[in-house]
């Protein structure tokens, strides 16, 4: 399922923010001494995270080490205790029209696809661009006609998200975020809901998004992904970043006991 022009004719310019000179460099996402805590524990401790214009992150760890919530305070979907995090040099703002404006631009994809039952597959891709972006009803549904295709799942437009498999209903919520345009694109392990047949083809339209250039954090048990798309590996535990690598770096040679152990685990499981 390549995200590739309907007759062929090479990738979707569209799906891809326009890079700026020199965008390999330049930081999109960057967390700057980021606390925050639920009750008593701790579960962001002091995060410095900076992923450049077009870098694929993906973030991985056991579970409960803060993966998700660090997914999450990229958007605001969590508050922050301390510290900052700015989207393309603008800090991101407490609440408020600011705040949807600024969430418009970052893309994100969940562990559940959270699409509106009541609602097609067509209506469901829509209703952001309409609503937030102010399209026209025509622009939007060719707009997202075209996406749909892309992922592989044109067909589906009049039905309703119970009609479609779970990997089709992921694909429609990757077609929901790129409606919007967006900067940045977060997955938060949107495999894990999925039955084993259907993760390969989700994860096949991710690594097009990436080798097109999408800016990307992803967090995900998903090590094959990790290993071909991702640009840089985050291993995280206990609410720490314990180290950062190339993928290539990190699964031939982690440096931390921490993650030497997580490895041992999952490549030997």
């Amino acid at each position: 399922m390549p995200l590739n022009n309907v007759d062929g004719g090479g990738p979707v310019p569209e799906l891809v923010p326009s890079a700026a000179p020199g965008a390999g460099t330049q930081s999109l996402v960057v967390l700057d001494h980021v606390d925050k805590w639920f009750g008593e524990l701790h579960v962001l401790q002091d995060i410095n995270l900076s992923v450049k214009r077009g870098e694929v992150v993906v973030v991985i760890g056991p579970s409960g080490s803060g993966k998700s919530t660090l997914c999450r305070a990229i958007n605001r979907l969590e508050t922050i205790d301390h510290g900052s995090i700015a989207l393309d040099g603008v800090p991101l703002p407490q609440e408020g029209k600011e705040l949807a404006n600024l969430r418009a631009e970052v893309g994100m994809v969940f562990q559940s696809f959270n699409l509106f039952s009541h609602k097609t597959i067509l209506e469901n891709v829509t209703l952001g661009p309409i609503r937030v972006r102010g399209l026209k009803r025509a622009d939007a549904e060719r707009r997202a006609r075209e996406l749909l295709d892309r992922v592989g799942v044109g067909q589906q437009a009049e039905k309703y998200p119970a009609q479609l498999s779970g990997g089709q209903q992921q694909r429609v919520a990757i077609a929901r975020a790129l409606a919007m345009n967006p900067k940045v694109m977060l997955f938060d392990e949107p495999t894990s809901a999925l039955d084993p047949e259907m993760i390969a083809e989700v994860l096949e339209v991710m690594v097009d998004l990436a080798k097109q250039g999408m800016t990307m954090v992803v967090v995900t048990h998903e090590m094959g992904f990790a290993r071909t798309a991702g640009d840089r590996v985050v291993f995280m535990c206990d609410g720490a970043v314990v180290e950062e690598a190339t993928p290539d770096e990190f699964f031939t040679s982690p440096r931390s006991d921490r993650a030497k152990d997580f490895l041992g685990k999952i490549l030997n499981h």
